[in-house]
C-alpha cells in the first residue's frame, strides 16, 4: 500500500550547486519506481551531525510510495547526491487519487 512521504534533497554539494540536470535524472530515476513526485521550493536546513551545525537548503520533495519504494529511493538518493544522510518521513498513510 503507497503513503505520502517526504525526502528533503540537497541543493549544494560542498557548498557548490547541484545542478539541474542532476536534479532532473534523480526525478527521472523516483518517477520509474514510485511514479511521480511533488516538487517544493528549497528550504533553509540546519542539523548537527558528529558536532558540526550544517547550514543549507535543501528541496522537499512528496512522493506516493510503498515503504519498499522509499527505502529504495532513500539509498538512491544518498548514492545519487554522495550523502551521509537522507532524511525522510511519512506525511500520511493515506494516498487518494481521484480520477474521472
Amino acid at each position: 500500500m503507497k503513503k505520502l512521504w517526504e525526502l528533503l534533497v540537497p541543493v549544494t554539494d560542498n557548498k557548490s550547486r547541484i545542478g539541474k540536470k542532476q536534479h532532473r535524472k534523480w526525478d527521472a530515476k523516483v518517477s520509474k519506481i514510485a511514479g511521480g513526485l511533488t516538487i517544493f521550493k528549497p528550504k533553509k536546513g540546519r542539523w548537527l551531525s558528529d558536532n558540526v551545525l550544517f547550514i543549507e537548503k535543501m528541496i522537499p520533495v512528496r512522493i506516493a510510495a510503498t515503504v519498499e519504494e522509499i527505502d529504495v529511493i532513500a539509498k538512491m538518493t544518498a548514492k545519487h547526491y554522495n550523502q551521509k544522510a537522507v532524511m525522510y518521513y511519512m506525511v500520511s498513510e493515506v494516498v487518494v487519487i481521484y480520477e474521472e
